[in-house]
């Protein structure tokens, strides 16, 4: 049986000191022997972390034990070996790089659809109003590549920093649909999401991403595996790594 947990987790809540932290959380994942990446910026938190289920765990309730953090839910997974071969904790200019400052998650989020809704649209075929569904990948073109939502909207972008010149030249084509983003985790989502919203668009962002699609409505209408950053390289809907 799998003895190493995987858990990836992020959440856009303010952070005033960033680099302070940096210290304390690095003390503690090192002392509990984790490895990984924690990535902090004053928009907020994103980790990617791999131990022994307890010390993950243990991790994990300090951490939202602070109450900037008490709203981090993670998504976990299993494999028999470590994923990653150090651990960092790094301070960024952003969790996940855009470069439009305007676009804070943590002041208001687009709206959400969670993975059985969107699993029963894509059943029917259509919202609960009617309306054709789009699904739209944003994430890179090699993460595309390894597997998405059959018939999903891909615009070949090579960095999410495209992405709002993206949004702006292809709104007219989402007009008068129901857009549904989605990305590994859900944090490139988030800000996706806000920017369609911004161009006009009628969008959502799926709740928790593929992944949290994968835990909980399966591999329906997924075509392939899923990207991932570490050593695993993909998962299949199953969450397992494909080596």
């Amino acid at each position: 049986m799998a003895s190493v947990l995987n858990v990836s987790a992020y959440l856009f809540t303010r952070i005033a000191d960033p680099a302070e932290l940096r210290e304390v959380l690095r003390e503690r994942a090192v002392g509990a022997g984790l490895k990984g990446t924690i990535l902090l910026a004053e928009e907020g938190i994103n980790l990617f972390l791999a131990g022994p289920e307890s010390d993950v765990r243990g991790f994990l309730d300090d951490l939202c034990a602070d109450e900037r953090f008490a709203a981090l839910t993670a998504k976990e997974s299993w494999s028999d070996e470590q994923p990653f071969g150090r651990m960092l904790v790094k301070v960024k200019r952003e969790i996940i790089r855009m470069d439009r400052p305007a676009i804070r998650p943590a002041a208001e989020r687009a709206p959400s659809v969670s993975p059985g809704d969107l699993r029963r649209w894509l059943d029917q075929g259509h919202d609960d109003t009617g309306r054709e569904i789009v699904l739209l990948d944003t994430r890179n073109a090699f993460e595309v590549d390894y597997g998405t939502f059959v018939g999903a909207v891909d615009w070949r972008i090579e960095r999410f920093t495209q992405f709002p010149d993206a949004a702006a030249a292809h709104r007219d084509q989402l007009a008068d649909k129901t857009v549904v983003s989605f990305c590994t985790g859900g944090i490139r989502c988030e800000k996706a999401a806000i920017v369609l919203r911004e161009e006009g668009v009628d969008a959502y962002q799926l709740e928790g991403g593929i992944l949290g699609y994968f835990e909980h409505a399966g591999g329906a209408h997924w075509n392939g595996e899923c990207f991932v950053f570490d050593e695993r390289e993909a998962l299949a809907p199953d969450l397992t790594a494909r080596r």
